[in-house]
């Protein structure tokens, strides 16, 4: 079974309770992609794994704010659609709910591929004002300046990745950007 990024990215726009266009919504998640996709090129992180914490992550928050248990539940709803709209080993499976339920609490990981999640998030903080700091990241590619000044612009520009329609099948012109 391969991955259905369209359906994956479909349900979970279904269920998503929050404004689409928020600073946790859609173009979030495809620079999350975006992020981890180049940091996965050069650390080695499965990228499998990688893509679909792009989409899970964030995709059960309650509110924009302080909501400590939304990577658990972006796991669960994993879990849910695992079997159906993808297919991972146990241990990639294992990788991906541990990045997702971590990736806010936890600031490094031994894991290539857990800490590769992270910092794809994690450079994506400009759409809330925050620079990105090597401390706080894990993979060499992501401490880079070129790395964090090319996520940082996009993220600060709050660019809406323009392959979103193609790849994930939504039409980011449906919603308004805030």
């Amino acid at each position: 079974m391969t991955i259905d990024m369209r359906g994956i990215a479909r349900q979970i726009v279904q269920e998503y309770d929050l404004p689409l266009a928020g600073c946790h919504g859609i173009a979030h998640w495809a620079r999350v992609y975006d992020n981890g996709q180049r940091l996965a090129e050069a650390s080695g992180a499965d990228k499998d794994v990688v893509a679909l914490f792009a989409l899970f992550h964030d995709s059960k928050r309650k509110n924009e704010s302080f909501d400590p248990n939304h990577g658990k539940r972006g796991a669960e709803f994993a879990k849910q659609l695992r079997g159906e709209l993808f297919e991972l080993s146990n241990a990639q499976f294992a990788l991906l709910v541990e990045a997702c339920c971590g990736h806010t609490k936890c600031r490094h990981h031994e894991n290539i591929t857990i800490g590769t999640c992270w910092d794809s998030d994690r450079l994506d903080l400009g759409r809330v004002g925050m620079r990105p700091h090597p401390y706080y990241l894990n993979t060499d590619e992501a401490k880079r300046e070129e790395t964090i000044n090319w996520a940082d612009g996009r993220a600060s520009m709050e660019v809406v990745p323009d392959w979103i329609a193609e790849r994930w099948g939504i039409e980011t012109t449906a919603f308004a950007w805030e």
